[in-house]
């Protein structure tokens, strides 16, 4: 594992670890993804959207899915918000 920056939505830098961010959506919908991370940013959990830049090897058709990652340690919670607001059936399987 090592170090990663990844650039906020509109404002800060994040660093995390890699290997401490969980899967919890995975999805081409902009629109989603925004409303998943406006809901986290809001809760004060660090979160990021991967694989973002790969519209640009893929001629930004959208075929490419993204995946919305959150802190480990708080994935729980930041499932049951994604849940109250509605996302429970574009969640990812929860990891045993």
């Amino acid at each position: 594992m090592w170090p990663y920056t990844v650039p906020g939505a509109n404002c800060q830098t994040l660093k995390c670890e890699i290997g401490s961010m969980r899967e919890l959506i995975r999805t081409n919908d902009a629109v989603l993804l925004s409303f998943a991370e406006s809901l986290m940013r809001d809760a004060g959990i660090h979160c990021m959207i991967a694989d973002q830049t790969m519209s640009i090897l893929e001629g930004s058709l959208g075929l490419l899915p993204r995946r919305f990652l959150v802190e480990e340690e708080r994935a729980d919670e930041a499932r049951g918000i994604l849940v109250d607001a509605g996302l429970a059936p574009e969640l990812r399987d929860a990891e045993p």
